[in-house]
């Protein structure tokens, strides 16, 4: 499988609607690339993602753990590349008006949790990051830009993305995201103190092997982001602050 370059991937987006989904997620009817191989070394996109059909967001699973996908039919089966890099949009309930009294339904907050609940378990422990974004008012609009500009932000990544290359140079893995046993051991074990952390988050919130596994990767890459040799414990709880949290209301 040859290697796609940052300056390649930068095209490579897919971003499918519900409407036209169906089952060209991960294949159609004819054994062909479905939408989560077109978009190998890529982003796909879901917006809305508790209107997906809740069947087609779970054959997900698959390409996100193993970063391929089978497609089986009654004359072939075959499997194709699928490392993705999945970003899902979705509003708290199906209004979208949950936080304000003003606006919300009448079922609010219960229908939150009914319009979360969509979306499956095991699909939500595979997404790293989970972050809540406040709508943005119209005083919002005259604040002065942020301190740290698109530009500052991508030399940062690059940066993390360099010293990643390096770090895994000879090995089968390209990226943190990639690092598993072993090579994942080597690099992302915290020190002491983190790894207290994380033991005590694990059993409060009930850590997944595979959620457990998913920190450390985070945690190794909020520490590359920040040029530290080792993850610590402030690594450690920025990425349990990314991890799912129970369904608003």
């Amino acid at each position: 499988m040859s290697r796609v370059s940052a300056s390649e991937r930068d095209f490579k987006r897919r971003s499918p609607s519900e409407s036209r989904l169906g089952r060209k997620l991960t294949g159609g009817l004819k054994v062909r690339p479905g939408e989560v191989s077109l978009a190998h070394l890529g982003v796909l996109f879901l917006d809305e993602l508790p209107e997906f059909n809740r069947a087609v967001l779970d054959s997900l699973r698959q390409p996100l753990e193993t970063g391929t996908v089978s497609v089986a039919r009654a004359n072939a089966h075959v499997t194709f590349p699928a490392r993705v890099q999945l970003i899902a949009a979705m509003n708290p309930c199906r209004c979208g008006h949950l936080g304000d009294a003003s606006l919300a339904c009448a079922r609010a907050p219960r229908c939150a949790a009914d319009y979360q609940a969509k979306v499956s378990g095991p699909l939500l422990d595979r997404i790293d990051l989970h972050v809540e974004v406040a709508a943005v008012s119209a005083a919002d609009l005259i604040l002065p830009p942020p301190a740290e500009g698109s530009a500052e932000v991508a030399a940062r990544v690059a940066a993390a993305r360099a010293i990643q290359t390096r770090r895994y140079a000879g090995s089968a893995a390209r990226t943190n995201a990639e690092a598993e046993g072993p090579l994942l051991d080597r690099w992302s074990t915290p020190d002491d103190a983190g790894r207290a952390l994380l033991a005590q988050a694990a059993e409060a919130m009930r850590l997944t092997a595979r959620g457990y596994t998913r920190i450390l990767r985070v945690a190794r890459t909020i520490a590359d982001l920040g040029g530290a040799e080792q993850v610590g414990r402030a690594h450690i709880a920025e990425a349990l602050g990314y991890r799912r949290r129970p369904p608003v209301g």
